[in-house]
C-alpha cells in the first residue's frame, strides 16, 4: 500500500508536467489560422470584454504565464505573447479569464485571494509541527495541530481547481465567439488547457493524499 502512495505521489505530477509541456510544445508549433500572437488575443478578449484598463505585458520564463490582480495584469511568456500559435491563443486566453473572472467577483476567485497569504504561512509551518509530532510520539498533539495547518494548504488547493476549470471554459467560450479559432482548433485548443489543468488536479490529488496519511497516522496513535 505505501509503493503505491509513493508511486501516486511520484509519479502523477511527473506524468502531469510531462503532459503539459508535451501537449504545448505541440501545439505551440501549430499557426494560428488567424494569425494573431497570444498578446493580440489578450487584447482583443478584454477590449470585448470593457476590460481596457487591463494590461498585457511579456514576461521571462517558460510557461510563466499568470494574471495578477493587483495590478491587473495579464502576463504573457515571450513565445505565447509574439507568436500565433494554437498554444498561445488558448494559454492568452485562459488568463484573460482570470481577469474577467476578477472584473466579475467569481466567488471562487475571491475566497482564492483572501486564502492565499494564510495558506502560505500555514502550509510552510506546518511541517515543523508535523516532524514534531511524528519523532515525539507523546507530543502527538503537535501533529495535530499540524495537520490542521496543512488543511488550510490543502483547501487553497481544492478551491484553485474550480478557479482554473472556469477560466478555461471562458477561454474556449471567448476564442470561439470571438472568432478567433476555427473549428478544426477548437480540439487543439481545448487539450493545451485540459493539460494545464491536469497539473492543477495532480498538485490537489497529491495535498489530499498526504493530508489523509497523516490524520490516519494521527488518530492510529490514539
Amino acid at each position: 500500500m505505501f509503493l503505491i502512495y509513493l508511486g501516486i505521489i511520484i509519479l502523477l505530477p511527473l506524468y502531469a508536467q510531462f503532459k503539459v509541456k508535451s501537449t504545448y510544445k505541440k501545439y505551440s508549433k501549430v499557426y494560428s489560422t488567424s494569425g494573431m500572437t497570444g498578446a493580440q488575443v489578450a487584447r482583443l478578449i478584454l477590449d470585448r470584454n470593457g476590460l481596457q484598463n487591463v494590461k498585457v505585458v511579456e514576461t521571462e520564463g517558460f510557461l510563466s504565464d499568470h494574471y495578477n490582480p493587483l495590478t491587473k495584469t495579464v502576463a504573457l511568456s515571450s513565445h505565447n505573447y509574439h507568436e500565433a500559435s494554437v498554444a498561445g491563443t488558448a494559454v492568452a486566453a485562459h488568463e484573460v479569464g482570470h481577469a474577467i473572472q476578477d472584473a466579475e467577483a467569481y466567488s471562487f476567485l475571491r475566497f482564492r485571494h483572501r486564502l492565499a497569504p494564510v495558506a502560505n504561512i500555514t502550509s510552510n509551518a506546518s511541517w515543523i509541527f508535523i516532524i514534531i509530532g511524528i519523532l515525539a510520539s507523546s507530543l502527538n498533539f503537535m501533529l495535530g495541530i499540524g495537520i490542521a495547518l496543512m488543511a488550510v494548504g490543502v483547501l487553497f488547493q481544492i478551491v484553485t481547481l474550480p478557479v482554473e476549470f472556469n477560466a478555461s471554459t471562458r477561454a474556449m467560450n471567448q476564442i470561439v465567439e470571438l472568432g478567433v479559432i476555427r473549428n478544426e482548433e477548437e480540439p487543439h485548443a481545448k487539450k493545451v488547457l485540459s493539460a494545464a489543468a491536469m497539473t492543477y488536479v495532480a498538485a490537489t490529488a497529491v495535498a489530499v493524499l498526504e493530508l489523509v496519511r497523516l490524520i490516519l497516522i494521527f488518530t492510529n496513535r490514539d
